[in-house]
């Protein structure tokens, strides 16, 4: 048996939460004037980015993880360590300090009545390359993990280059390999490259897909992601979704290479699309033991009931319950029941791991009869299957 079942890597930033609470009684634009000295209540220091946010709850959900990212040296690189260690000494081992570098931070200003306003300085992250991630270590784990290219500079210049280079050099160890995105800003230098060339040339070695419906759309099919924005108004994206367009860019991205593709749908739940059981056979060594109840699935779960505090962290959190599932040998149906199921744990707390339970805790929570939103699909081929909770798509092979 291998050492570790999972390495995160990726983005990690220090988050800076000052307490707005108290200031509810003035209009935003009042309060933020300029030579204004403005009273706020105590600041809560906590990690963000995909390693913390994924890799964390990894480690809450039982599994035995490590993380792998890059810090400055600097005061707010030594908050990380400290952070990260105190969830478990041995969690950062594979963190890298680089002393030509700052850390990464974001500032949250979380105004009463107002969206959020983020302050974020990419610092080290965007200097991370296929030179920092130990290769060594990947051949001792079982799946590993990248999260966040398109706020990873270096990552994500040159058409991918080092993006490939990380997962071409994962895949030969033998590990089995997942990718997260992050949606980029359309105005920078991430937002305007060719996302499209970049999946082409990385996705051949990635087995695991879990980007955002909306990530999908901006990289694939731009022009769609904006009409859609625009039609759908304050209510998003996810709201104009259909089965067909879900099928079509889950089978464009299974063309590229993927093997198994998740895209987060946020309050509307999960959708999954796999390849064919020939197509699974070289997932490496977080394989499924019956490839056959993997191959050719194509399934959309809904979300589980909740009163939501929060929203931080709920797509990482859902990839955690994921692939915490994946490599415990559970069916498709059951990794999606419970990776949906993590990721309404998160939301149950304004941060980003207070809310999830231990694995057993979920586990127990979910054979309960734990209610769902409801998810009404009046589209041909689509079958709601009541032992799962889930919608079966027409793509659904003979398990």
């Amino acid at each position: 048996m291998t050492e570790l079942d999972i390495i995160v890597a990726g983005h990690l930033c220090l988050d800076i939460y000052p307490d707005l609470s108290g200031m509810e009684r003035e209009p935003f634009e009042k309060t933020f004037l300029p030579g204004r000295l403005i009273s706020t209540g105590p600041v809560t220091f906590c990690t963000g980015g995909a390693v913390s946010n994924t890799g964390l709850a990894l480690h809450r959900l039982g599994l035995s993880t490590r993380l792998i990212s890059k810090v400055g040296d600097d005061l707010f690189g030594q908050a990380i360590l400290q952070i990260i260690k105190s969830h478990g000494e041995r969690l950062a081992d594979g963190m890298q300090i680089d002393p030509t570098a700052s850390t990464s931070y974001t500032v949250m200003i979380n105004y009463p009545g107002v969206d959020r306003i983020f302050l974020h300085y990419p610092g080290a992250n965007d200097t991370f390359s296929a030179g920092d991630v130990p290769y060594e270590a990947i051949r001792q784990a079982r799946l590993f993990h990248f999260g966040y290219p398109p706020i990873m500079r270096t990552i994500y210049l040159e058409d991918g280059m080092q993006l490939v280079e990380i997962f071409r050099r994962a895949k030969e160890s033998g590990v089995t390999t997942s990718l997260d995105m992050a949606f980029p800003d359309p105005a920078s230098a991430s937002g305007r490259a060719d996302w499209r060339r970049i999946l082409e040339r990385a996705l051949p070695f990635v087995d695991i897909f879990l980007p955002s419906v909306e990530e999908s759309l901006f990289m694939l099919r731009r022009d769609l992601y904006f009409r859609l924005s625009e039609t759908s108004g304050h209510d998003g994206i996810v709201s104009l979704l259909t089965p067909e367009l879900l099928s079509s860019l889950g089978s464009e991205l299974l063309g590229m290479g993927a093997k198994i593709v998740v895209l987060k749908l946020g309050d509307h739940g999960l959708y999954l699309r796999t390849a064919d059981a020939p197509a699974l056979a070289n997932l490496g060594r977080a394989q499924p033991f019956d490839l056959s109840a993997w191959g050719q699935r194509e399934f959309w779960a809904p979300c589980f009931k909740v009163r939501v505090a929060g929203t931080t962290g709920a797509g990482d959190a859902t990839i955690a319950g994921f692939l915490a599932a994946f490599l415990r040998g559970f069916t498709p149906e059951a990794t999606l029941t419970t990776a949906v199921a993590v990721g309404a744990c998160n939301v149950e707390a304004a941060d980003t791991l207070t809310g999830i339970l231990s694995w057993e805790a979920t586990r127990e929570r979910i054979s309960r009869g734990w209610p769902r939103r409801p998810l009404s699909l009046q589209t041909d081929g689509w079958e709601f299957d009541p032992a799962s909770g889930h919608w079966r798509g027409p793509a659904l092979g003979t398990a």
